[in-house]
């Protein structure tokens, strides 16, 4: 049963991860193409794109909330760890497991409300200024990313009630590096 559940956990990581990277890399890619593209427009054709500064903040919005996912997969969060680095490991643990599980809670109710709002903006048949698109397709990726985030943080909480170690996600040991903290800039 155990090994059964860890593949299961294994392939929703590994699909949310192919989610997130294509997410990232195409809105990032997308990000560079299209100011790219304006810029050249501008000063070689005195013509800028109509909709660049627009896809550029559909863009950024994108890139927000798929990082999400892909920062807490990687244990690259921000954290405010000063207690908790002063905790033993049996400690450490336990407060793991309630930052991890309130955190999913939180952002799965987070998901939740941005799902409905993104439902208010689908009703009353919102566009976008430039391109004319429903402004509830720029939004939809915020409940999406929220949930994603939720997804990390359950898969970070199993991980750490069937581990003796302590994790920062599904992947991530809790491993501090002295050496980082005495190098000098």
């Amino acid at each position: 049963m155990t090994h059964l559940l860890e593949r299961c956990l294994i392939r929703i990581d590994r699909g949310l991860k192919g989610l997130e990277v294509t997410c990232l890399a195409g809105g990032v890619l997308l990000m560079a193409l299209n100011t790219i593209v304006n810029v050249l427009g501008r000063y070689l054709f005195s013509q800028s794109l109509y909709f660049s500064e627009e896809l550029n903040q559909i863009l950024m919005v994108v890139i927000t909330f798929m990082g999400l996912g892909y920062v807490t997969r990687q244990g690259r969060h921000i954290r405010m760890s000063a207690i908790y680095d002063q905790l033993g490991n049996r400690h450490k643990k336990g407060l793991m497991l309630l930052i991890t599980l309130s955190t999913a809670v939180t952002l799965y109710l987070l998901s939740y409300y941005a799902f409905l709002y993104v439902a208010k903006i689908a009703q009353r048949g919102m566009l976008t200024a430039a391109l004319q698109i429903p402004m509830y397709w720029t939004l939809l990726v915020v409940p999406l990313g929220l949930f994603i985030g939720g997804q990390q943080y359950s898969l970070a909480f199993v991980r750490n009630l069937q581990s003796r170690d302590v994790f920062l996600s599904f992947h991530a040991l809790d491993i501090y590096d002295d050496s980082q903290a005495t190098k000098s800039p």
